[in-house]
């Protein structure tokens, strides 16, 4: 019955293969009406598409499905569907897909191919002989019954999928739990799905079996299990580790061998000599017998560091070797063994030669020997090294061993890792190898000279000397008497630190030269102001032409052909010639007199940029006129460029003029010289002549005087008789009466005056000229008849006929709004950069933009906009300060309309102009769809000039002109089609009632333009992953009203989103389907175009990556750009895409690109200072750091959104996105990892950008700094990281490290290093080792060379070099230093070490305990103050600990340590106390009104109000500091039991604190005795036992019986003023002990509080203790708070400085004309402009 119903909606009566039936009888699709041939559809004329849709339409002699009706109209999509049991709606999607595929595919080759529906009947005889094991007919296990392969196939695994995922339990269970997308997926590529999963489906395999079936075995984690530990970073890169270390131990051997009294060596005679203290030449000591046979020693470390690694394998892991995988366990087993043997044996061996050279005194023929049979087992043991590095030099033979599934080549890999489907054959080109080991050996080498002459030899002398340090008088109980090697620790540990993290700063360094290097190869930066560009924009035509617009290429039978070939090289030669030509400006401006193809086609091009940035409001009328280029229509025999470009040229030329005395020639050389001048002078008495013409009425004599007056002139140019026949010195003032010429009749008479009187040098013509005027008693009177005023044409040309005439300076400042200038600039320049010609429209590939929305800002509304904050500043008030040219503009626009106030613009359709004026400055969905929708726009401009004709590119193809540009009118002014912006596209191709008409009744333009338009349409598909949209309009929200007007706006926009629809009844779950929707124009509703059945719930991830990929099938051709909705697109970058597709058919080394790296523009960077250092930031990444990923290092990643990807390549491979739970949080990287690891290359180009969006103010930037450390994290544990960092050599494995997760491993290395620093150095000072030290000068040299290893860690302003290396190459030199300095003042060295601490805290908080996790940032404006319980809660663990921690540190190492001179300390520890007062103020610096004094008060008020408020079940964080703690703690229960080991661990510093200062008080009379320290533990306990009687006291008395409660604390407070006078009177006691007592006990108790926290589950937390432990928290709290916000309050209270920090923070703004103090005092004017 299903099948019958089904075959009567395919109906051949009505022709509706595929299509969607509405009401109406109308059928509803989405790009082409492939139901129906017969359809007037443009895109239906295309042979390409009719041959697709013939092709599926042939099933030959294919054994039709016996449960229905077959009919001639069904097709192969009808034939898998009844078979396989597919859904209806996924076929039809299909189908379109299908269809447009072959389609765009066939339209590429050349020659055309041979029809395609050969090949299809092919595989339908082929189908057709399969049979069954029965000897039947093969039946399909899902066929039968209607969705048969969802019910039968996609439900039973989606039902295990869904359990392992609720087994996650939002990341509180560890990932080797339960089986990720991973585990999931790779369970695919073994051997044993084949023998147990089977075809069909084996519902019993354990593969099927659910996590909560405990009483059947299931298949467990698959070729990978990620453990959460600190130990990955060494597991996952071990080779680096190793490296380092066994570097650090040549290092310091060969140092201490440089400094030391060494023996006679006895290597040779010219190498015998005494060597006495003085260092020597690192290769002079290594020529050394003695020395080598040290280094050796580095086996012994090596050896052991495999044994470490085979342990780690081994522990982490365990829990794969199972039935299935003994081998796995075989081998880590035996790697383990092996290791352990390879250290034996060489320790052994070692320790033999050595005792043999040692007892023969030198090296004698038996200590030799030794030394060659442990050299024989070190060749032995680098074998596996040296075969590597053979196959490193020659990469074809690793990747043709590693891509062969030959069982020898298994055998001979399968000691060194497993044979999967991924990272095989990821070994680069020869070429491409020498470039970045090159690369990384210099890195390597000025990292190695560092360390060894600055880092390591520096301490050699002083180590010594500390260790040979006697006597020394410890202040403390010292367990250990020889504590001279902790002190050496102390020393060396800063430094071990920064030698394992300055390889970043030495990688900052080079790749920001190579980079620069690249860049500038690359041509970035050549055009950066309007001078450069005046200088090179004749040529642009030129540029355009040859960039921009398809070559001409021949159809060649023979493709393939050696004569092919050798045309295809040739063209290839001859286009690199003419770009080498065009780049360094060899060839001539174009100088064909403005009617060729290139000019028209620059025309159109430019003026359509133009008119769309009058459209984004970026320029005004104004200058749209001045930036236009006309058409030709008055004859001009020049290229008429913009006026803003040949202003002031006309007077230059006059100055040249007046005093020429020689030859005509000589002249126009001069005038010619200048292209812009030539076209001036021209173009100026071209249109002097035309206009005059057109004035005077033709029966007059006027008219014949002037037409005879032109005839001379013209005469005497053609004779090059000018100068001779007229006086020059008259020009100027025939000039100033041309000038004039608005005012007819006077200038006419003026002019006629000068013309006749002093410019002919013959006065004999000048008579001849009078007698042909007007016999009238006043001259012109009765001759002017002037154009009616309704003809714009010739008052636009006569306008910029006085603007050339009359501007006596370069226009340098049109356009004045900076975006404008830098879109110009940068387009500008990216015409002269190399990128791939551009084919064909519709040759080239098609592709489609995807965009994942959720619930963020579509449009602003009008309460959002006009809503006032505290200080009365709204958002809509603010965007007009920072947007004042915009605004300005915008109002010009809605001007012409007559409304011109604010409350016009809000009557006006409710604001809508208004809102979307906003919108478009914002970061919302609005401004990333009418960015993308440019691409549509620009392919229908570049449809129609590809195959123009002349006579169309002259005339200006008016009707499509019109329709594309649909706003202000280039030439008029005017807006068309009713619209103000020009959003509403009128006859685009999706409105049906284009196409319902036949060819009669039709021009022949409209029948082009169609044509043009269904190719755009076949080209490039918009579709906007809105999630939750169903229930959003469901419950009327305004994001689902503005996502209808924007599918109404944008025809071509397409929304997908997930139905959610209730079952049949309470047993039924819900119901999913990913469902397409368009606007019909037509029917003016929404309409659904495709529904595909979800097996359930979509969401069983992060939520994004599911968004993307359902959305995915919805997208059609052979790429997909990813769009976050922060992005947003430009028309003219949107020219370039054509070109930038290309670039998938390009070798990019040995491999095509499967992910194209797009260039950003961070939007956000002038809102206020932070988001100027977040652009910075961003910017140098995006560009200049990704360059340099891509070339020379090859391992650019996918960094976010708007990279390209090669869509088939990836719906075959897994979609564009892991959706694992916690893991996958940062899904977009896992894109790169994935290509990068299935051997295909990611990209990266400059010659296009798409703008981007940042967070602006701190809260946000720390949020999304958070996530993203976070995510990393979460990388760190993946099996992607770990088997980049085993799959690639050596020197990719360093470029992957460091350009990903090493970044935060490294950020996490300063932090540790400064409290490696301080907290060795308060040991020094607290032991009394420091005082013993420092008495020997030499050791004094120990704690120097210690110091200035510190200042090592100041070097971060190397951080700055990338930043400022970029800026120099595209703004200039200058320019960058002074943005730099400029940063500094703004206090950007603050911000960035604060954005240090919030990566450090999260990367390893989360790699240690978990607890990664999305975080909203909320992209909005930051226009109000943030209160200080907020910032206490987002900066209370991450920041305000930690510098509090710091500070103390500082003080007691103040207090105790040896240094008394306050210059040396302030030098000593200068980075520290900037360190930790950064990490406390830096919140209060980059917050609105943070010093304002009663913000300030009311922020007290408020925190203790919140520290104080116990709340409820649903009371949130936000209101409740007990809420709140509770949540801050949630990540130690996903954490392990190392995790709290090492947590507990951690804490136990805190009690070095009191350790040290208790024998420091006076009460304790000088001794060291252990006892000392037992004893102060009771005052800890005392103390607890205070709190616990006020806590029991103020429970059960403070309400009711409030006198006892007080009584009791009158008990108390006498009790400890009592015990006070008996330590004055019967001890050493003094007052300063209970100030350093604070020093002592508070560390100690957040110590035990910390240690409480990790115990809480399952120990504490249902006890007695765990409410105190609560309320002393709650103190702590509150204390922490007070600690902080008391320098915050001081500063409030200084005048002036809220002043100053409103200026730090909003500088940029200032720039952009923002009145910072009018806004944030809301003192804002009656009736805001």
């Amino acid at each position: 019955m299903e099948r019958e119903q089904y075959r009567q909606r395919q109906s051949p009566d009505a022709a509706e293969r595929g299509g969607y039936k509405m009401g109406g009888g109308q059928e509803v699709y989405n790009i082409i009406p492939v139901h129906n041939t017969l359809d007037e559809h443009p895109a239906l004329r295309f042979p390409e598409v009719r041959a697709a849709i013939a092709a599926l339409q042939v099933v030959g002699d294919l054994r039709k499905p016996s449960n229905m009706s077959w009919t001639s109209n069904l097709d192969m999509l009808d034939w898998l569907c009844f078979t396989f049991g597919f859904q209806e709606s996924n076929a039809r999607n299909q189908r379109e897909h299908l269809i447009l595929l072959l389609a765009n595919a066939q339209m590429r080759m050349q020659p055309p191919p041979d029809p395609i529906d050969k090949m299809c009947g092919e595989l339908n005889r082929i189908l057709d002989r399969s049979i069954d094991d029965s000897g039947q007919y093969m039946q399909p296990a899902s066929g039968g019954i209607e969705n048969g392969f969802l019910q039968k196939v996609i439900r039973p695994i989606y039902a295990v999928v869904k359990a392992e995922a609720a087994e996650c339990r939002a990341g509180k269970n560890p990932h080797s739990a339960w089986r990720n997308y991973d585990d999931m997926n790779e369970y695919f590529w073994s051997k044993r799905c084949l023998t147990q999963l089977r075809w069909p489906l084996e519902m019993s395999c354990n593969y099927l079996v659910k996590p909560e079936d405990k009483s059947r075995h299931k298949v467990g984690k698959t070729g990978f299990v990620e453990q959460r530990s600190f130990w990955n970073i060494y597991r996952s890169f071990d080779r680096l580790w190793i490296g380092l270390i066994l570097m650090l131990q040549i290092l310091i051997i060969v140092a201490f061998r440089a400094k030391a009294e060494l023996p006679q060596d006895t290597l040779a005679p010219s190498t015998q000599e005494t060597q006495s203290g003085a260092a020597k030449a690192p290769w002079t000591i290594l020529a050394q017998r003695d020395s080598q046979a040290h280094v050796l020693s580095i086996f012994i470390t090596w050896s052991a560091l495999r044994v470490l690694q085979a342990f780690l394998d081994f522990g982490m892991q365990y829990s794969l070797i199972s039935a299935g995988t003994v081998m796995v366990g075989l081998r880590m087993t035996l790697k383990l063994i092996m290791g352990a043997v390879w250290t034996v044996l060489f320790s052994i061996y070692y320790s033999r030669m050595w005792a043999q050279r040692n007892a023969d005194g030198l090296w004698s023929d038996k200590a030799l020997q030794g030394l060659y049979l442990y050299l024989g087992f070190c060749a032995v043991f680098i074998t596996p090294e040296a075969l590597a590095l053979l196959l490193f030099i020659l990469p074809y033979i690793r990747n043709f061993v590693e891509t062969r599934d030959w069982r020898i080549f298994s055998m001979l890999t399968w000691w060194f890792q497993s044979h999967i489907f991924v990272g095989r054959g990821l070994r680069e080109s020869i070429f491409d190898n020498i470039k970045y080991t090159l690369f990384w050996l210099c890195v390597l080498t000025a990292k190695f000279s560092f360390s060894y002459f600055l880092q390591v030899l520096p301490l050699v002398a002083p180590t010594r000397a500390t260790l040979d340090v006697t006597g020394i008088e410890y202040r403390w109980h010292e367990f250990f008497k020889n504590a001279n090697r902790t002190a050496t620790l102390a020393m060396w540990a800063p430094v071990v630190l920064i030698y394992f993290m300055d390889l970043q700063i030495w990688y900052s360094v080079f790749s920001a030269l190579v980079g620069a290097l690249v860049g500038l190869l690359a041509h970035l930066g050549e055009i950066r102001n309007a001078a450069q560009l005046k200088a090179r924009f004749h040529i642009f035509p030129v540029a355009v032409q040859f960039n921009l617009m398809p070559e001409d290429i021949f159809v060649n039978s023979k493709p393939y052909s050696w004569r092919a070939k050798c045309n295809d090289w040739w063209v290839k030669v001859k286009n690199l010639a003419r770009r080498v030509k065009l780049r360094y400006g060899v060839v001539k401006g174009h100088q064909a007199e403005g009617k060729t193809m290139e000019t028209g086609r620059f025309r159109h091009v430019w003026n359509e940029i133009i008119l769309i940035f009058r459209e984004e409001d970026l320029i005004s009328d104004r200058e749209l006129e001045l930036l236009s280029m006309p058409s030709s229509r008055w004859n001009i025999t020049v290229t008429q460029w913009p006026s803003v470009l040949i202003s002031n040229e006309v007077l230059i030329a006059l100055g040249l003029c007046k005093d020429w005395y020689y030859t005509d020639h000589g002249l126009w050389k001069k005038i010619a010289s200048n292209e812009y001048r030539r076209c001036a002078v021209v173009e100026s008495y071209e249109s002097i002549r035309h206009v005059l013409k057109r004035i005077l009425r033709e029966d007059s004599g006027e008219y014949q005087m002037f037409q005879e007056i032109f005839e001379e002139i013209t005469k005497a140019i053609k004779e090059k008789q000018f100068v001779q026949r007229f006086s020059l010195k008259a020009l100027p003032n025939i000039h100033s009466r041309l000038v004039q010429l608005i005012n007819v009749v006077d200038a006419l008479q003026n002019l006629y005056e000068d013309l006749l009187r002093d410019f002919p040098k013959d006065q004999e013509l000048g008579r001849n000229w009078r007698e042909m005027s007007s016999t009238s008693s006043l001259l012109f009177v009765d001759a002017v008849d002037l154009p009616d005023v309704t003809e714009n044409t010739f008052f636009d040309q006569l306008r910029r006929v006085q603007t050339t005439l009359s501007t006596r300076e370069a226009l340098l400042d049109v356009p004045r709004n900076l975006e404008a200038k830098r879109r110009i600039s940068f387009f500008s320049n990216s015409l002269f950069m190399t990128m791939p010609r551009a084919p064909q429209v519709e040759k080239m590939l098609a592709f489609s933009v995807l965009t994942p929305y959720y619930s963020e800002d579509v449009m602003y509304h009008k309460k959002q906009l006009i809503t006032e904050n505290e200080d009365g500043v709204s958002i809509l008030f603010y965007l007009q300060k920072i947007f004042k040219d915009d605004w300005e503009n915008f109002q010009e626009r809605m001007a012409r309309h007559g409304i011109r106030t604010e409350f016009d613009m809000w009557e006006l359709d409710d604001g809508l102009e208004l809102r979307l004026w906003a919108s478009y400055r914002g970061q919302t969905l609005a401004r990333t769809v009418r960015g993308m929708m440019y691409y549509h726009r620009a392919l229908e401009k570049l449809a129609f000039l590809d195959h123009a004709s002349e006579h169309d590119i002259l005339e200006g193809y008016r009707e499509l002109m019109e329709r594309t540009s649909g706003g202000v009118d280039p030439f008029n002014g005017e807006t068309r089609e009713g619209s103000f912006n020009g959003e509403t596209r009128e006859g685009s191709l999706h409105s049906a009632s284009s196409f319902t008409e036949g060819k009669e009744g039709r021009n022949y333009n409209a029948y082009k333009r169609e044509e043009d338009l269904a190719t755009a349409a076949m080209k490039y598909t918009y579709v906007v992953a809105c999630q939750i949209y169903g229930i959003q309009k469901a419950k009327g929200q305004q994001q689902a009203k503005d996502i209808l007007y924007l599918m109404k706006t944008w025809e071509a926009l397409r929304v997908a989103y997930v139905d959610e629809k209730p079952g049949l009844g309470d047993k039924d779950p819900k119901r999913y389907a990913s469902v397409l929707i368009k606007y019909d124009q037509v029917r003016q509703e929404e309409v659904e175009i495709y529904r595909v059945e979800l097996p359930g719930d979509f969401k069983l991830g992060e939520g994004k990556p599911e968004n993307q990929n359902h959305a995915l099938i919805f997208t059609r051709g052979d790429a997909v750009q990813t769009i976050d909705m922060n992005q947003e697109n430009y028309f003219e970058e949107a020219l370039k895409m054509r070109n930038l597709l290309q670039e998938f058919k390009q070798f990019h080394g040995r491999r095509r690109p499967a992910i194209l790296g797009v260039r950003e523009h961070v939007f956000t960077g002038a809102v206020s200072s932070l988001a100027w250092f977040m652009s910075a930031q961003e910017t140098s990444f995006v560009t200049l750091g990704q360059r340099v990923l891509a070339k020379p290092l090859k391992v650019r990643m996918h960094y976010g959104h708007p990279d390209v990807f090669d869509r088939l390549w990836f719906i075959t491979r897994g979609g564009l996105s892991k959706a694992s739970r916690v893991i996958n949080i940062s899904e977009d990287i896992f894109a790169g990892f994935n290509a990068t690891l299935r051997g295909a290359t990611v990209t990266h180009h400059e010659y296009i950008q798409v703008g981007k969006g940042r967070d602006v103010g701190l809260n946000q930037i720390a949020l999304f700094e958070a996530k993203v450390a976070s995510g990393n994290g979460e990388q760190m544990l993946s099996r992607d990281v770990y088997r980049l960092g085993h799959r690639v050599d050596f020197f990719r494995m360093l470029s992957v490290y460091y350009t990903t997760v090493g970044f935060f491993v490294n950020n996490m290395i300063v932090v540790l290093t400064v409290y490696a620093y301080l907290w060795g150095r308060v040991y020094l000072a607290l032991s009394g080792i420091e005082v013993s030290i420092t008495r020997d000068s030499s050791a004094n040299g120990a704690l120097t060379a210690a110091l200035n290893q510190q200042f090592v860690v100041q070097m971060g302003v190397f951080t700055a070099l990338p930043m400022i290396v970029e800026n120099s190459l595209e703004k200039g030199f200058l320019l960058a230093i002074w943005e730099f300095l400029t940063m500094q003042l703004q206090l950007a060295s603050v911000f960035f070490t604060f954005s240090m601490g919030t990566r450090t805290h999260y990367f390893g908080r989360t790699i240690l305990h978990g607890g990664a996790k999305y975080r909203a940032t909320g992209r909005g404006f930051v226009v109000r103050h943030e209160k200080f319980s907020d910032n206490y809660r987002l900066y209370a663990r991450s920041h305000f600990v930690k510098g509090l921690e710091i500070i103390i540190l500082l003080i007691v190492y103040q207090m105790y340590g040896s240094i008394r001179n306050t210059t040396t300390y302030i030098l000593t520890t200068f980075s520290c106390w900037f360190l930790g007062i950064t990490w406390i103020l830096a919140p209060f610096l980059f917050n609105p009104s943070g010093f304002d004094w009663l913000k300030s008060v009311d922020d007290f008020d408020d925190f203790m109000t919140w520290v104080w408020y116990k709340g409820g079940v649903f009371v949130k964080g936000e209101d409740s500091w007990q809420k709140w703690w509770d949540e801050e703690q949630e990540h130690f229960q996903s954490t392990g039991f190392w995790g709290k080991c090492l947590e507990i661990i951690l804490s136990l510093r805190f009690f070095f604190f009191q350790y040290g200062i208790v024998y420091r008080l006076k009460i304790s009379s000088g001794s060291t005795s252990i006892v000392v320290y037992l004893i102060s533990w009771t005052y800890l306990f005392a103390a607890g036992l205070i709190h616990l009687i006020l806590s029991h006291a103020a429970e059960k008395y403070g309400a009711k019986r409030h006198r006892k409660y007080r009584g009791i604390q009158a008990f108390i407070i006498c009790f400890l003023v009592l015990a006070v006078v008996l330590l004055f009177v019967f001890t050493d006691f003094s007052i300063w002990d209970i100030f350093t007592s604070i020093l002592a006990f508070v560390p100690t108790g957040w110590g035990v509080l910390s240690i409480c926290l990790v115990l809480r589950r399952p120990f504490l937390e249902n006890t007695p203790v765990w409410p105190m432990v609560t309320g002393v928290a709650r103190l702590y709290e509150m204390g922490m708070g007070i600690c902080v916000m008391t320098p915050v309050v001081v500063l409030s209270w200084l005048p002036g400085l809220q002043a100053m920090q409103t200026r730090i923070l909003f500088s940029e703004a200032f720039s952009r004309g923002l009145s910072i103090q009018r806004l944030l005092t809301g003192r804002k004017a009656t009736g805001r402009d």
